[in-house]
């Protein structure tokens, strides 16, 4: 259960850390005869990051998965780690989400949720990952049995911890599993209020077909109320998702989009996020192409040559092969054709992205201002 008071004395809301651990601070460091043009991995590997789409279930390693089970005294219905990454055979949305709900249920006290989170933030920071907010799914924990304040709780002695030793900033994010009833989702949210406070915003996931973002309209609405920030997923290519979109940014007018690459095909909706300035968390190792019947069309370049703002994610890294940002970051390069004024650009973004206060920002942005001027690249 969380005590408030320990986590007030640990400092839940540190001052920002800008001195890295040394082992990261090594890696942000370009040496002076690695900064050539044609080291584009390198590049990417000591740019300062942030990350806002990553699921905290979907970093849940298979080792994690088994060291769980053996904890909580659980049997898994694989021979080994070999055979369970095996398993992760996906071909649509809903099939990817009947496997990573299946994975959580190793996931019941709040050292489990701690020692998920940690991992996770360990892995980000290790990538030059400075500030990451992230997703957790807390119907699923609910329906088990697991209580709010263990999954809460967990997560934020994690997050103290990694900022503390770290060096890494980060913030949580409820999210609504869309597919599931809306008074479940709405007894979700009024479990997690009374902490409030360990908190950022909430979310909208899991399988969009027929679950448009209008049924979580009064759910949206009081979590503004009660100060916390709205986003909402928009997977691609999928049942009226160009309907989806405009309801997300004209009713109920969500502060960022996650994924959302099919408002490209409608002149109407990018004229309308650009309006409002929307920020777009794109995952382009699951959701990076959307499908025309002229062809397909790349999310990152599409939005970068709108003028969107794009920032690029690792989702559900566990079940993508283990690519965390750095590995994403180096595909998307490749896959879009990406130049280091770009990829500066989207990490721009990223930082721009974050619910933070203007102060809090800048010197993540100056970092990243740094970083560029050591490569000579122009910002």
């Amino acid at each position: 259960m969380i005590d408030r008071r320990h986590l007030i004395r640990a400092g839940l809301c540190l001052p920002m850390a800008y001195a890295l651990p040394a082992s990261v601070a090594r890696a942000a460091t370009v040496p002076a005869d690695s900064a050539g043009e044609g080291d584009m991995a390198g590049f990417i590997a000591a740019m300062p990051k942030a990350e806002y789409h990553v699921h905290l279930e979907g970093t849940l390693e298979a080792e994690m998965k088994f060291a769980l089970a053996k904890r909580n005294g659980l049997k898994l219905p694989y021979a080994d780690v070999a055979a369970m990454k095996r398993s992760y055979a996906y071909h649509d949305l809903p099939s990817f989400l009947e496997i990573y709900y299946s994975g959580m249920s190793v996931l019941l006290k709040e050292q489990d949720f701690y020692d998920l989170a940690h991992a996770y933030l360990a892995k980000a920071a290790s990538q030059n990952v400075l500030y990451a907010e992230m997703f957790f799914d807390p119907q699923e924990h609910l329906k088990r049995g697991v209580p709010m304040a263990a999954v809460i709780g967990g997560i934020t002695r994690a997050r103290i911890d990694a900022q503390r030793k770290l060096g890494i900033r980060s913030q949580l994010i409820l999210c609504f599993l869309r597919d599931l009833p809306a008074d479940t989702a709405m007894a979700a949210l009024d479990a997690a209020l009374p902490m409030k406070q360990y908190l950022v915003g909430v979310g909208l996931d899991s399988d969009e077909k027929d679950n448009p973002p209008g049924k979580f309209a009064a759910h949206f609405a009081k979590a503004r109320a009660a100060g916390l920030k709205v986003t909402a997923h928009c997977d691609l290519n999928q049942k009226d998702t160009l309907d989806h979109i405009r309801e997300a940014i004209v009713d109920l007018k969500v502060d960022r989009i996650d994924h959302g690459g099919n408002v490209l095909q409608s002149p109407e909706l990018i004229a309308l996020a650009k309006e409002r300035g929307l920020y777009f968390t794109v995952c382009p190792s699951f959701s990076g192409q959307v499908t025309t019947a002229q062809g397909p069309i790349d999310v990152v370049r599409g939005m970068l040559d709108q003028g969107l703002n794009v920032t690029i994610n690792s989702d559900d890294p566990a079940y993508m092969g283990s690519k965390y940002m750095t590995d994403v970051l180096i595909d998307a390069q490749v896959r879009s054709k990406l130049t280091k004024q770009e990829l500066v650009r989207i990490e721009r973004n990223a930082f721009n992205a974050a619910w933070i206060s203007a102060q809090d920002r800048q010197p993540y942005l100056d970092r990243l201002d740094a970083f560029a001027k050591k490569w000579g690249v122009s910002v």
